[in-house]
């Protein structure tokens, strides 16, 4: 079957020169078009340029598939008019004529923490007694709160402070909990992970830390003492934690899955470790062979061990799902151990061996092969029962082939994803049990825009992956404009701010979507804006591309009430977890 036709769209929307005069953005959409399909109005990019030389591009549909696009169709150029509203200032003419302004906006203004879906553990709405909160909703508690990091589960939920404490919140901590309280402090701590009944931090100095889940558990377990800067002076933690430290190694990266964690130093070696109370480890997803809980040597059962088939290659990011791990080299090569029950590893599973207990190296040329493209991963996520990773795949020149040399060394960006896809997680329109050979998201995958600063047209690559146990959430790494009317270049009263795109797809069985329905759904879509009133959410249905959410990128603002005026670097982030989803403001 050959891929939908490719539709071709130019947009303009209107920005100020240094001179002060309108000038016009452009973007340039090359996308395969397919029925009901909002996500290819929306976000597919491409190349003007590769247009006029008449390239053939390639859609990859597993190991033996290849087809090329329809021929282009012609580009139909349409400007939109310049919109303007008598009797408003600037500012207030940017509002009315933008969306994605307004929300740009928003998020300095107020920023905090949004969350969505199951709410049994009182997780996302900790203040109300509902199982499910159907749409985007503000936890009060975060208001004016910038978070390095945050995890949810359906039952719990952790995250940490601008001064690297650690909150915790929900029935899994204390049924009697209604709002985030302080447990670990003083650690400096910058990230988390989550496993079936702990929590994993990694702090900036490089120490890991195991802390129950339960208020329960801290404060009955045993209390490490702990030194003091008074020399010769010592204390006992005010909480039961264990500290996780491969020995003369700083840990820089930390992943966990229900019952393991990875934790990559700073030196590019890997180790792994238990990382629950009640379960050890015995899918593989240590990367240890043989390792079990009769056959762990002497010593604590959450001692890390080197994963020594890897010594050697140079580690460079790591990504867990339940019962699965991978590793990501400097040279693009990806390792996957653990379970494969659903293909997770990128290898079609096997009911003799389900599992794959020593890093194993995903055969990622054979999927382009004789396509004329070299791929380079560039990074990886997992979640639950799924992989997903993105390429880098360059332009080559196949033995006797006659190629443009324009065409030589163009990157396209591509994303990929294997494991279970019944519930839509997979993003690649099918419904399917198992994939073991990765597929290709298309939605994802073949985007480019034309970049005004460099000017030329770029590959627009995923800023972030994020992986719940069902659902996934992608930010783009697409141009993004927040510096309107701050200087003499900008302050046009229409020049506006706009942020990345950014899409769901997957499970959606507790509305952790965000859609305001409960279909499960197979490709990458939009979400209202995260502060429209039941108005503008039905505006959201007849204007979708001018009204979806962007998220903010990172950028250095002054916040105002709440901060006292300090200028701090923020970003919008999300947060997929179990049944649950989080937009949050992240230092």
């Amino acid at each position: 079957m050959r891929p939908w036709p490719r539709a071709v769209e130019i947009c303009r929307a209107t920005r100020t020169n240094s001179s002060g005069g309108v000038r016009q953005r452009r973007r340039i959409n090359i996308s395969h078009r397919k029925p009901h399909s909002s996500f290819s109005h929306g976000i597919a990019i491409a190349c003007g340029l590769i247009i006029t030389v008449g390239s053939i591009y390639h859609a990859f549909e597993g190991p033996s598939k290849l087809y090329a696009a329809s021929p282009s169709i012609p580009v139909d150029v349409k400007t939109e008019k310049v919109k303007r509203r008598t009797g408003l200032s600037k500012e207030e003419n940017r509002d009315s004529i933008s969306s994605q302004h307004l929300q740009v906006k928003r998020s300095w203004e107020n920023p905090g923490v949004y969350a969505w879906g199951s709410n049994s553990g009182r997780v996302v709405a900790p203040e109300i007694d509902d199982n499910i909160v159907r749409l985007p909703r503000r936890i009060p508690f975060f208001d004016n709160v910038l978070l390095r990091d945050i995890k949810l589960d359906r039952s719990f939920g952790a995250a940490i402070t601008e001064r690297g404490d650690l909150l915790q919140w929900g029935t899994g901590f204390s049924p009697d909990a209604r709002q985030p309280s302080p447990t670990l402090s003083g650690k400096n701590l910058i990230s988390l992970e989550i496993s079936r009944d702990r929590i994993i931090a990694l702090s900036k100095n490089g120490k890991v830390y195991s802390i129950p889940i339960s208020k329960e558990d801290q404060e009955s377990g045993p209390k490490p003492s702990e030194r003091s800067w008074i020399p010769f002076l010592s204390s006992t933690s005010q909480i039961s934690y264990r500290l996780i430290q491969p020995p003369k190694e700083k840990v820089c990266s930390i992943s966990s899955g229900l019952e393991h964690t990875l934790l990559l130093t700073s030196s590019g070696r890997l180790f792994s470790a238990a990382s629950s109370s009640d379960a050890f480890p015995d899918r593989g997803q240590m990367g240890i062979p043989g390792l079990s809980w009769t056959t762990r040597p002497p010593g604590a059962h959450d001692q890390p061990h080197e994963i020594t088939t890897l010594r050697g290659f140079d580690i460079a990011a790591i990504a867990t799902g339940d019962y699965h791990s991978l590793a990501l080299d400097r040279e693009g090569r990806v390792f996957a151990f653990g379970d494969n029950t659903s293909g997770q590893l990128g290898f079609e599973p096997s009911s003799e061996s389900p599992c794959i207990d020593a890093p194993s190296l995903l055969p990622l040329q054979r999927l382009y092969a004789s396509t004329g493209f070299s791929p380079k991963v560039t990074s990886i996520a997992a979640g639950g029962s799924n992989t997903f990773f993105t390429v880098d795949a360059t332009r080559i020149a196949k033995p006797g082939e006659n190629i443009s040399t324009a065409l030589i060394g163009r990157i396209s960006a591509d994303t990929w994803s294997c494991g279970q896809g019944i519930l839509g997680t997979l993003g690649n329109g099918r419904w399917t049990h198992v994939q073991g050979t990765p597929t290709k998201i298309k939605a994802l995958s073949d985007l480019f825009e034309y970049d005004e600063v460099a000017n030329r047209v770029i590959p627009i690559r995923l800023k972030r992956l994020s992986v719940g146990a069902t659902h996934v959430s992608a930010t783009m790494d697409n141009v993004t404009h927040v510096a309107a009317g701050t200087s003499p270049a900008t302050d046009s009263e229409n020049d506006t701010n706009w942020g990345a795109d950014v899409v769901w797809w997957g499970g959606n069985e507790f509305w952790q979507l965000g859609l305001g329905r409960r279909n499960n759904v197979a490709v990458p879509g939009y979400i209202a804006p995260l502060d429209a009133v039941p108005e503008g959410r039905e505006k959201w249905g007849r204007r979708e591309r001018e009204h979806r959410f962007q998220i903010t990128p990172r950028h250095s603002v002054r916040l105002g009430e709440g901060f006292d005026g300090r200028k701090v670097s923020v970003e919008q982030r999300v947060e997929c977890g179990r049944g649950v989803t989080a937009v949050y403001s992240g230092t």
